[in-house]
């Protein structure tokens, strides 16, 4: 039930092509074992014909992360699949940055998988996120005060190179289809520890609240994601044709946009299309806040002219003469 469930989110989602070659990342967990299973399973019955390589990150946190790494190897090396490891010292890796060793693991763990994509002329990075990872997102945002953006959760896909193949799937249908294939996964302890947000939220939240209130919660989580981020793409089509429309000058460290075309829309497309024009300079949001968009909109409605604000230090928004300015103000 499993594989048929994961076959119909491939080809849902179109997450994986004829021909490709996919780096899955396995830790040696239930969820990534699984993962990498069933992908297994589904290109030797030739249901889809694709390759696969295995990426594992030993953190050098936990005692038994070395012997997590030889049960990995050797699973690949029983499949047939080929397997690259590396060893890093991700706690050291998080004070040297001045970040947290959550959020290091991730940038460490995303930099080697790109590696090894570029090194095997791979396609996909497939990752192990599961229905129950996507209930738990969407309740950290929503606790942090994110906006609807946030409750649209994990996406299938990501950039036409991150896949979810088990986004789909709950943790028990994976602890399950473990059980019955007999696969043994690896155990993280620091998974029981309620030190991480996300633990919190897996370990006392959703317990709670599929006790007191509501036993599907993370089928209802996850519903309602999906109609969010319906919805989302609905608008981000419509602020991507209102930039097109309101666009007078677009350069690399400088974007034009009328400002009479800007405050006839709606606050919703206002605010989208702002995050918008400075995603285009920046490839980011460059931690815009909503109390950022709230003053660039009141700037913009007011008129008066040669009146800007630096939300950050990259960024200057200028109002004159009937026309938003978006300037770069530290180049590289």
């Amino acid at each position: 039930m499993l594989k048929e469930k994961v076959i119909e989110t491939i080809n849902k989602y179109n997450l994986i092509n004829e021909g490709e070659k996919i780096v899955v990342g396995v830790s040696g967990g239930p969820d990534s074992i699984c993962l990498i299973n069933v992908l297994n399973e589904i290109r030797n019955e030739g249901i889809i014909n694709f390759d696969l390589v295995v990426c594992h990150i030993n953190h050098m946190i936990r005692e038994e992360a070395e012997s997590d790494e030889k049960f990995v190897e050797n699973y690949c090396k029983e499949k047939q699949i080929p397997f690259y490891a590396k060893r890093e010292k991700v706690v050291k890796v998080a004070k040297s940055k001045k970040i947290g060793t959550e959020e290091a693991g991730r940038e460490v763990r995303y930099n080697f998988f790109n590696e090894i994509l570029k090194k095997t002329n791979a396609n996909k990075i497939a990752t192990a996120h599961t229905k129950n990872d996507n209930a738990e997102t969407v309740l950290m945002n929503l606790i942090r005060g994110s906006g609807t953006s946030g409750l649209k959760g994990i996406k299938p896909i990501r950039d036409n190179i991150y896949i979810k193949p088990l986004i789909d799937i709950s943790r028990d249908e994976i602890e399950e289809y473990c059980e019955e294939r007999k696969l043994q996964p690896r155990h993280d302890k620091t998974n029981d520890e309620n030190v991480y947000t996300r633990n919190k939220v897996r370990n006392i939240l959703i317990p709670l609240i599929k006790e007191k209130f509501n036993p599907n919660i993370v089928d209802t989580i996850d519903r309602l994601s999906k109609l969010v981020s319906k919805e989302n793409d609905y608008l981000d089509k419509v602020t991507e044709n209102t930039y097109k429309k309101i666009l007078i000058k677009e350069e690399k460290h400088e974007i034009i946009l009328d400002l009479k075309g800007f405050n006839k829309e709606e606050e919703v497309i206002k605010s989208r299309l702002i995050l918008y024009t400075i995603k285009r300079i920046f490839g980011t949001a460059c931690s815009i806040q909503k109390v950022h968009i709230d003053d660039i909109i009141k700037l913009c409605e007011n008129n008066i002219g040669n009146k800007y604000l630096t939300p950050n230090k990259n960024i200057k928004v200028l109002v004159n003469k009937g026309k938003m300015y978006f300037f770069v103000t530290q180049i590289s």
